[in-house]
């Protein structure tokens, strides 16, 4: 972690990380919403734990794990292919599956700004989940495993508490307060992805994983998951 990284390769890591950077994550919410209209995030507290745990045990550990798969077959078309695959069986419900590809293709077609610059871009399957265009893309441009997954985990938990700001309501303090306390949970997924394989995807935040399944016939809602 304490290998300088080139200047481009950072510049780059935010850029594509950015909220700004066009894959449409504020329009997902993970299940948030349904959790916040049940009852079970009310607050800053109860957001918090709620983060915690999709870090350390659910999508969060997930995702970084089929990251770094990605990563480091970044120049291995066939073995992306079998990596998406795989990442679309973990999926655990169909909003959580569809916000995932929906966010990694539109991850790719911003990419062709870079491929531009400097050839083709991983050969990335048509539909591809977002941890795995990422970790191509990163392994592509040189950006290590370590950074790309730090960052990859720091853009989607920032963008779940903008989500939980708006829907609970909390405010921006109180939601930079979550992002501020979250920081160690952040590190030590992304440490404990580092050794894991494809044998360790899997988790238990079935909180999160009923949620996701219940947003699909709320009633009334503002986000696409």
């Amino acid at each position: 972690m304490t290998t300088p990284i080139p200047e481009t390769a950072l510049l780059r890591l935010l850029a594509w990380l950015s909220p700004a950077f066009p894959t449409g994550g504020f329009a997902y919410s993970q299940g948030i919403e349904w959790a916040v209209e049940a009852g079970s995030i009310t607050d800053g507290a109860s957001l918090h734990a709620w983060l915690a745990d999709m870090l350390a045990a659910g999508s969060g550990f997930s995702d970084a794990v089929l990251l770094r798969l990605a990563h480091a077959a970044h120049d291995d078309p066939a073995r992306l292919g079998a990596i998406a695959e795989l990442a679309a069986a973990c999926a655990p419900a169909r909003e959580r599956l569809a916000e995932s590809e929906n966010q990694g293709s539109a991850f790719v077609l911003a990419l062709r700004a870079w491929a531009l610059q400097d050839g083709p871009f991983p050969a990335l399957p048509a539909k591809c989940a977002y941890p795995v265009a990422v970790g191509a893309a990163c392994g592509a441009a040189g950006i290590t495993a370590d950074l790309a997954c730090l960052g990859f985990l720091q853009a989607v938990t920032a963008n779940l508490i903008s989500a939980a700001v708006r829907l609970v309501p909390l405010g921006q303090s109180a939601g930079l307060a979550v992002l501020a306390a979250l920081e160690e949970g952040i590190a030590a997924t992304a440490a404990a992805s580092r050794t894991a394989g494809e044998e360790d995807l899997g988790g238990f935040a079935f909180a999160a994983d009923i949620a996701a399944m219940r947003h699909e016939t709320q009633y009334t809602r503002l986000f696409r998951s």
